[in-house]
């Protein structure tokens, strides 16, 4: 029979699962990177809501039922992430004419021994799949941070973050955007150029902010207690330090480049 302990400590270990889906997610460089993503969300979705249950059949304590819900909460925000990605780079891929839009078999290509062009079936997707990441993107660019808001009032509730109840949430808000009349297609600007240092030095400013928003509303104590036990603060000040350890660096070359 399986005890609150072991429960505990498989709680424990899905901010790792969690963490890992995000980081491959970040460093995904193509649809089957991101694919890879988001099975890992998905993994560690599952995995949270196996623990929820469990906890709550065995009478475990709030605390860890809630940690499993915020957990399932964490990878359903990114495994949306990764449709909205899969969606948008499978359109482009479309345009492109690097894939066949579905339908009957597209033509084969003269002059390169009969290979037709890929299929959505070829890059590991279903139609299903490609239908999904497109209503997710519809529905955040209706609404921008529906998925976010959704999760959180879900857990503010008490409410378990199902896949269920962000589906229904997500359609609803793809549908009220067709009714508004707003295009599938996101608006480009022609003069739009990839920027990845912008992107990198924005992502860092928007995490420093978070961790200063944090400390400022909670303090230190508070932010701390959230750990469940001397393993799980154990991890969390080491990716801390990691995190101290790097910010400093980037301090360090910021003041040498300003001493130039």
């Amino acid at each position: 029979m399986t005890n609150v302990p072991a429960i505990s400590t498989a709680i424990n270990h899905l901010p790792t699962l969690v963490a890992d889906a995000a980081a491959t997610l970040v460093k995904a460089r193509d649809a089957a990177e991101v694919l890879e993503a988001r099975d890992l969300a998905t993994l560690a979705y599952d995995a949270a809501k196996r623990a929820a249950r469990l906890a709550k059949a065995k009478q475990a304590h709030d605390e860890l039922i809630v940690a499993a819900h915020r957990a399932q909460a964490h990878a359903l925000q990114i495994e949306a992430q990764a449709k909205i990605r899969l969606a948008d780079e499978y359109d482009a891929a479309q345009e492109r004419g690097e894939v066949s839009g579905g339908g009957r078999p597209a033509k084969t290509v003269p002059e390169q021994n009969g290979f037709s062009t890929p299929t959505a079936a070829d890059l590991g997707l279903s139609r299903k799949d490609v239908h999904e990441a497109r209503l997710v993107r519809d529905a955040e660019q209706a609404e921008p941070g529906i998925i976010h808001r959704t999760l959180e009032q879900q857990m503010e509730r008490g409410d378990e973050p199902t896949k269920a109840a962000l589906r229904k949430m997500v359609v609803d808000a793809a549908m009220r955007g067709l009714r508004g009349g707003r295009s599938k297609k996101r608006a480009r600007n022609p003069l739009y150029e990839p920027n990845p240092a912008f992107d990198a030095s924005a992502g860092i400013d928007g995490c420093c902010t978070r961790i200063a928003d944090y400390l400022d509303a909670h303090g230190a104590e508070f932010i701390l207690s959230g750990c469940l036990d001397a393993p799980m603060l154990e991890r969390s000040v080491a990716k801390m330090t990691r995190g101290r350890d790097a910010l400093n660096t980037i301090l360090e070359t910021a003041r040498a480049q300003s001493n130039t």
